[in-house]
């Protein structure tokens, strides 16, 4: 076997540890590497401990980033609350206006007024067709449905409707139908 040391290998130093490492590498010649590689790891130690590196600049960028990340998300949640709130004043105010709480008692004029409107019998009406006729969306015309009593239903969608009828769905066809009063 061999004990004999590794070769030295060549590395780059800043300019002001030249003199110190050629110090460290006559300590090393003179056979006190194991001393030396222990007062190092000391003095390492130490300075590890004591000194409290600067943050880089990257490291300020990701933490800014973490911040405004946790900002947008905070907002985010702001925003869908205060979404949800106006959702729900506006359906008040549809099922207000719908109810006619809010008409001037006026008599509404005709579009035509020298022309003869005929009554037009409405047969039926499909989901989404009924839901523009009562001033709401598809989806909340169908939630209504689920939750209400058939009884109920009718006298909600006769409230809402321009010509007061009432509607019923059937659920063969899945259409909606006048209620005959």
């Amino acid at each position: 076997m061999n004990n004999s040391t590794p070769p030295s290998q060549m590395i780059r130093v800043p300019t002001a540890l030249i003199p110190i490492v050629r110090q460290l590498s006559q300590i090393h010649r003179k056979g006190h590497t194991t001393e030396l590689l222990q007062a190092l790891q000391e003095v390492i130690a130490q300075f590890d401990s004591s000194v409290n590196l600067p943050v880089t600049e990257l490291q300020q960028v990701e933490n800014k980033l973490e911040s405004l990340e946790t900002h947008l998300c905070k907002q985010d949640e702001l925003l869908a609350s205060k979404l949800e709130t106006l959702a729900r004043h506006l359906e008040k105010i549809e099922r207000s206006l719908a109810s006619g709480r809010y008409s001037n008692n006026r008599p509404r004029r005709s579009a035509y007024p020298y022309q003869y409107q005929q009554a037009v019998e409405i047969n039926s009406f499909a989901p989404e067709n009924l839901a523009q006729r009562l001033g709401v969306t598809q989806h909340s015309l169908m939630k209504e449905w689920e939750t209400q009593s058939e009884k109920e239903f009718i006298s909600w969608s006769r409230n809402r409707d321009p010509s007061s009828l009432g509607w019923k769905l059937n659920v063969k066809d899945g259409l909606f139908y006048p209620v005959k009063q």
